[in-house]
């Protein structure tokens, strides 16, 4: 079931957003990661409208929403390649006609991802945090 997060879902959020950024970007320090923790949990998730993907109870995915763009979609590491982004991201899709995202370059599984629904890339960008490359992508509902 796909449904908004609320308050109590946040600690579960961060804990899926810092066990799957740390699989997905090991070419980025775990320290950076744990630096940011708080601000996932106190600034970016509620300032973003977010839906959780809930099994049996359980919150094993999650997928943010800001000004046209996905700022965050991640699955827990256990649940990965079950379908669960793939049904968080059409959930996002079915709502809005346009999207934009941001895709670490050497992250080349979750960029074909993207690809593979549809997203193009647009262009290139240097995210401010690491400093590393990064892909602009776009959907538009046609």
């Amino acid at each position: 079931m796909i449904r908004q997060l609320r308050t109590e879902d946040l600690d579960r959020a961060v804990s899926i957003w810092f066990s799957a950024s740390i699989k997905a970007h090991n070419f980025i320090s775990d320290d950076y990661w744990r630096s940011q923790k708080k601000n996932m949990r106190d600034m970016y998730l509620p300032n973003c409208e977010s839906w959780v993907y809930e099994d049996a109870g359980n919150i094993l995915g999650f997928v943010s929403y800001y000004e046209g763009s996905i700022p965050a979609i991640f699955v827990d590491p256990k649940s990965q390649s079950a379908g669960i982004g793939t049904q968080l991201l059409n959930h996002v899709k079915g709502k809005y006609r346009e999207l934009t995202l941001t895709v670490y370059a050497e992250n080349e599984k979750t960029h074909q991802f993207y690809l593979y629904h549809g997203f193009v890339d647009v262009g290139k960008c240097t995210c401010e945090h690491t400093g590393k490359e990064q892909f602009e992508m776009s959907w538009t509902n046609t």
